[in-house]
């Protein structure tokens, strides 16, 4: 079943039943001020951190779903109505909700009363604006009650949860005009506070929950909505909200638009005050300035719009497939900026409390959005390398506030220092900016302690070298790339965290993914050495990478696949041998991509077995059989139900690594397969068993051994955003940069008679016109460029030019 339609034309999901199987949401904000929105105007709003900085509240897993947001109540003649449905939920004569580009229109229809709530984040400003349109439909004219409401956060969204001995005494509020002003610890520690402004004279207002909504009532029924009368209440200790009174007459087709403005502002200790306990609102009036009008709000609309139009400008596919076009052209492109701006810290899936940047995550974002924003993809790159360590290992997560390590979490995470090379290689083949290797960065945020960035990539390959097992392959320390495999915690306390507990001391646990994924990023850095002209540190290196290929094909390698690892006893993970998760699927993508003994077949056979043994339906899982039982030395991966998550759910961020991997031995048919299984906009017509956005990537699918196969989780946040997004336009489609010029090598369906891409790079615009006229799935026969033949498979760069390329495959 569907619950709306795509508008390709406008880049927009268009929801036309409020009751989605889950919150579908939209992403507001693209730098410092985000908010999370509900398809029925749920969720929060924050600066920069939804931990330090959350400036509404919002209830996870609540009963019912999707509580709390930004909510209009419309009293029209004691017909109480919300236009996103929620939290009233009075049927709708007519309902809609279009998802675009870090903008949300909400519409909504009742006995002839139309109400439409545009919600976005103008560009370069810490405020949500809401334009609401109210609009009389009737033959008769209409006066009506109109109630905006907020409930303010205390900050720290932690804190507000727990310590309410404080927190129920700590609320304070400031009205002035038609502004409510939160100023919660504002005397005392702090140097921000927050306001909600309405363009236009107000009738009462509220700043009080137990006064507004009444003790025992809900969002549903607020007690003050319900009478059609507000209280005027000022919070003073207890809970905070925002709530704008207005009167509103209507004439048969008259409309009527307001502004409303939920800001943010920090000021200067000396600049704090206007007078004895006045907040200083310099800056929230100039905020109020700059968007209160219906005019002003427009035209930030369309900067934001514009905005759009360039970033998604340099890479557009035309392949004949709608589905494929706005995945790659609109909807992929755009979850891999919300995953740059958010890493996993804050979805419906991730209360914005326990997780901060990652490391290892925020390394594998960047190559779903290095092609828009490369500048800040350098400050991101920058930012990652300074809370690493030096002997090359890593902090594995960071706070965007402070952009410090996160000690709670720690390191010694062993996958995370190699995914540095991923991301810098990519941004340097994508701008020319050898420049970055000199940058001066410090290591564990410490100036005194900084290097060349080169420094911090050298310290990453050496971190593996340094930390090498029994068998040759690489200590897989706490977790590598799976948190959810823990050899070495050996956890029996349900309070304990798998991943941050002590772990066994001694421990030799081997990673297999980590070795491929080493021989990957390890020829990368020798590639990159030699590029410069350090081919000193690339021959001191480069031995390296072999040794590890060699106890990869001695040691971790099982007959027809590779092995996952070796556990704390030294025995075989991913393996024949073991009774349950007898096959991985993240060592058969990593030692697929790496290549690693393709010439004896282990390639083909390692993959044929992920086709045999993980595929299914939905996608592939991540291992075969599923864990039944509790193994105590592999730790979290079997304690989830068989079919989820890490325990043989189709975990959709490495399903990319085989798609790559299946490119690199031609099977072009299998990588599309693999491909559409899990791409959202195939996965429409099945929503109801999906459950999660049609127009977004989740970071799990329930798997073969679920008890409901198909259902996904965990949605917008996930690697899976970048990783399709890299497997489908480099190595499917076959565009990628290099450092001398862009390469083409498609890998398809032999069925596929060819597709177009213009791609922009370095200053060059290249119009690519791939042609499969012998029906075949990998291989080029001719590039032409501007109708000259291209003597190599690389086509150079030409800053300024525009360069029509043909490419005959054959």
């Amino acid at each position: 079943m569907k619950y709306g339609y795509f508008d390709d034309e406008n880049r927009e999901y268009v929801i036309t039943d409020p009751i989605t199987p889950w919150p579908w949401i939209n992403y507001l904000g693209n730098e410092d001020f985000f908010s999370l929105i509900s398809n029925t105007a749920g969720g929060y709003a924050f600066y920069k951190d939804a931990k330090f900085r959350r400036l509404t509240r919002y209830r996870y897993n609540n009963v019912p779903m999707d509580n709390g947001g930004r909510y209009f109540y419309i009293n029209d003649h004691d017909t109480v109505w919300s236009p996103g449905w929620k939290p009233v939920k009075t049927p709708l004569d007519k309902y809609e909700c279009r998802h675009g580009l870090s903008y949300t229109r909400i519409k909504g229809e009742k006995n002839g009363l139309e109400a439409e709530v545009l919600f976005f984040v103008p560009l370069k400003s810490w405020c949500e604006v809401q334009k609401v349109k109210l609009t009389n439909n009737s033959p008769e004219a209409k006066s009506f009650k109109l109630f905006s409401f907020m409930e303010w956060c205390l900050w720290n969204a932690e804190d507000d949860q727990n310590n309410l001995q404080r927190n129920l005494s700590t609320g304070e509020v400031e009205i002035a005009g038609s502004t409510i002003y939160h100023k919660t610890e504002y005397k005392e520690r702090r140097n921000h506070y927050a306001f909600y402004h309405v363009n236009s004279e107000i009738q009462g207002f509220d700043t009080d929950r137990e006064s507004f909504v009444g003790l025992y009532n809900e969002y549903s029924g607020p007690q003050a909505v319900l009478e059609g009368k507000p209280r005027n209440s000022h919070a003073h200790g207890w809970s905070p909200v925002a709530s704008h009174y207005l009167e509103i007459e209507l004439k048969p087709g008259e409309s009527k638009e307001l502004v409303f403005i939920l800001g943010y502002v920090e000021n200067s200790d000396d600049e704090k005050w206007e007078s004895k306990n006045l907040i200083n609102k310099v800056k929230a009036k100039d905020a109020i300035e700059q968007f209160n009008t219906p005019g002003k709000v427009d035209a930030a609309l369309k900067d934001l719009q514009k905005y759009w139009d360039d970033l998604l400008s340099g890479y557009v596919l035309n392949s004949g497939d709608e589905r494929l076009d706005r995945m790659v052209n609109i909807w992929n492109q755009y979850q891999c900026m919300v995953t740059f701006n958010m890493s996993r810290s804050a979805s419906f899936f991730e209360v914005g409390i326990g997780r901060g940047m990652g490391f290892r995550d925020s390394n594998q974002d960047l190559i779903g959005f290095v092609h828009q924003i490369p500048e800040r993809a350098k400050e991101r790159i920058i930012d990652i390398a300074s809370t690493q360590f030096e002997d090359g290992g890593a902090y594995h997560q960071y706070q965007p506030l402070t952009k410090r390590g996160n000690d709670a979490i720690g390191g010694n995470f062993n996958d995370d220092p190699l995914w540095l090379i991923l991301s810098t290689t990519e941004y340097i083949k994508e701008t020319g900016d050898y420049g970055i290797l000199d940058e001066m960065v410090p290591f564990d945020n410490d100036e005194s302690r900084a290097k060349p960035h080169f420094d911090h990539l050298k310290a990453s390959f050496y971190h593996v070298v340094n930390n090498i097992g029994p068998h040759g392959l690489p200590l897989i320390g706490r977790a590598d790339w799976n948190d959810c495999l823990n050899l070495n915690c050996f956890s029996t306390n349900p309070n304990e965290s798998f991943q941050t507990t002590e772990n066994k001391s001694g421990g030799t646990a081997e990673s297999v993914m980590i070795a491929g994924l080493f021989v990957v990023y390890g020829r990368e850095f020798v590639k990159l050495c030699r590029q410069i002209g350090n081919n000193d540190e690339a021959d001191a290196a480069e031995p390296h990478v072999d040794r590890m290929v060699d106890a990869i094909k001695k040691h971790g390698w099982d007959g027809d696949w590779y092995l996952r690892a070796y556990d704390f006893y030294g025995k075989k993970v991913g393996s024949k041998e073991n009774q349950e998760g007898q096959i991985f699927i993240e060592s058969q993508g990593w030692c697929s991509m790496a290549e690693i003994g393709r010439d004896e077949g282990m390639v083909h056979k390692a993959l044929d077995a992920v086709k045999e043994r993980l595929d299914c339906e939905y996608g592939i899982v991540l291992n075969n059989p599923a864990f039944t039982s509790y193994v105590l030395e592999y730790g979290e991966i079997s304690t989830y139900p068989a079919g989820y998550k890490e325990n043989a759910g189709i975990f959709c961020h490495n399903n990319p690594w085989i798609m790559i991997g299946e490119t690199m031995i031609g099977r072009g048919e299998q990588a599309w397969e693999y491909y559409r299984k899990i791409c959202p906009a195939y996965l429409e017509d099945i929503s109801d068993l999906h459950k999660t956005e049609p127009y977004v990537y989740s970071q799990m699918i329930a798997g073969k051994d679920a008890h409901k196969p198909g259902e996904a989780k965990n949605s917008w946040l996930t690697g899976t955003a970048a990783w399709n997004y890299y497997a489908i336009t480099r190595y499917i489609l076959g565009v990628r940069p290099d450092y001398d010029g862009i390469i083409i090598d498609p890998c398809i369906p032999s069925s596929w008679k060819g597709y177009g891409v213009s791609r922009k790079l370095r200053g060059t615009t290249y119009n690519i016109k791939v042609e499969n006229p012998d029906g075949v799935c990998k291989g080029v026969k001719e590039i032409r460029v501007n109708g000259k033949k291209c003597n190599d498979s690389i086509v150079s760069y030409s800053p300024g030019e525009v360069l029509d390329v043909e490419v005959i495959m054959g």
